[in-house]
């Protein structure tokens, strides 16, 4: 139970703040919240000891952007809540009646050292709005959202420019237009008409864009380009009060110097080195190291990169950025950084660096224990708690494995004889 004081000893223990791991740390937890954690730790009298020598102890990971719980089958539409081309609303559209507790890619990713993740919509016919995304755990209930409507997508660069007509001009004015509207809205809610041809939302969208405006909800804008990246930071000139958040951002390196002097945070694609678009032609693995050298506030996001399934990938992703230390002319990250960036940074950039993220004193208890390095691929989870209260790491994977792993030829169903 999480009202229960358990102690994790003997662990190398990883904050997650980008600090350095603590070899032979201790985690406390109480209440479902961490009590304290790193070298010389007091065992609190009655607790109970979880004796983790030759193991890590760390933070659950943050999917910084995904979509996690809004697919289960990919190619089934039926199972497929990302987007609603069909649907007069755009902004308005909330993903949290769609996340489903009970998907596969929730078990799967949980057993993978995922406890919390930015669930985003995506867009669809002809708006660049996706909708209002979500902060969820990945705990076995039915009770994943943990902040609703916490931040507004959008898609900029060349989607956004096929959304709005067919060109970056055209999805510039669409948006301008839509975040003048809800500033017309918010200043006189009861004269809006939202349906006349000079209100271009209906009343829904142009009232979830209110908070948007108002700098009260973030606004995660995807872009790519160096051009689009500029050019997003740039609608602060017009609506100040904007809270931007840049996500994928590619060619990020290359105005690296703009980003940081703009305070501006990024979710960035961690590996993004080949030019699937042309707005990617100066992909580099080098991207996330060189930003954050020129000051970047980044941590790592995977969007439209297996962001619905695998978000468990972040701790590779993480570690890839370790190794780039070790090429010339490459740009990594130190081992604390690149775990902070798929822990504490995400929390952080999204407003919940107080919450979740870390094992700083006072932060929910979401933490898990590994059998080895967890930036290393052979490392496996081998117990996992969120908000205190310790999660099953069965899967349908797993279960598959159990059932046929040693079954006898005679067991098997008719259908796998030859």
């Amino acid at each position: 139970m999480s009202a229960q004081t358990v102690a994790i000893t003997g662990g190398t223990v990883v904050i997650g703040d980008g600090s350095d791991p603590i070899p032979n740390g201790t985690v406390v937890m109480r209440n479902g919240r961490v009590v304290s954690a790193g070298a010389g730790t007091t065992v609190p009298a009655g607790a109970q000891t979880i004796d983790a020598t030759g193991r890590w102890v760390t933070p659950g990971i943050v999917g910084g952007f995904t979509r996690l719980g809004l697919v289960e089958v990919s190619a089934v539409s039926g199972t497929n809540d990302t987007s609603a081309g069909e649907s007069p609303f755009s902004a308005a559209l909330d993903v949290t009646p769609a996340v489903n507790p009970l998907s596969s890619a929730i078990a799967t990713n949980r057993a993978g050292g995922v406890t919390r993740a930015v669930v985003a919509p995506d867009t669809s016919g002809d708006s660049l709005f996706g909708g209002q995304g979500a902060i969820i755990d990945l705990g076995a209930d039915m009770d994943a959202v943990m902040r609703p409507r916490a931040f507004q997508f959008i898609e900029l660069g060349e989607t956004g420019a096929s959304r709005a007509g067919g060109s970056r001009a055209a999805s510039y004015a669409m948006l301008r237009n839509a975040l003048q509207q809800a500033q017309r809205y918010a200043a006189n809610p009861n004269g809006y008409g939202g349906g006349s041809t000079d209100d271009l939302l209906n009343r829904l969208d142009a009232q979830a864009l209110v908070p948007v405006v108002q700098g009260r909800t973030p606004l995660l804008v995807h872009v790519e380009q160096a051009r689009d990246i500029l050019n997003a930071i740039g609608l602060r000139d017009e609506f100040p009060q904007l809270r931007l958040v840049l996500v994928g951002v590619s060619e990020g390196w290359t105005v690296a110097s703009q980003i940081a002097q703009s305070g501006v945070p990024v979710l960035a694609s961690a590996l993004n080195d080949l030019p699937a678009q042309f707005e990617r032609v100066a992909s580099t693995q080098s991207n996330i190291g060189r930003m954050r050298a020129a000051g970047v506030d980044v941590a790592i996001g995977m969007i439209d990169d297996n962001d619905t399934h695998l978000v468990r990938y972040s701790t590779q992703y993480a570690g890839n950025l370790v190794a780039l230390q070790r090429i010339p002319g490459a740009s990594g990250v130190s081992w604390g950084e690149a775990f902070a960036l798929i822990s504490s940074r995400p929390a952080e950039i999204m407003g919940l660096g107080d919450e979740i993220g870390s094992l700083r004193a006072g932060r929910r208890a979401d933490v898990v224990i590994w059998d080895g390095d967890p930036l290393e691929l052979t490392s496996n989870v081998d117990a996992m708690y969120i908000d205190g209260v310790e999660q099953p790491l069965v899967t349908r994977q797993s279960r598959l494995r159990d059932r046929y792993l040693r079954t006898d030829e005679s067991d098997l169903p008719q259908a796998y004889e030859w």
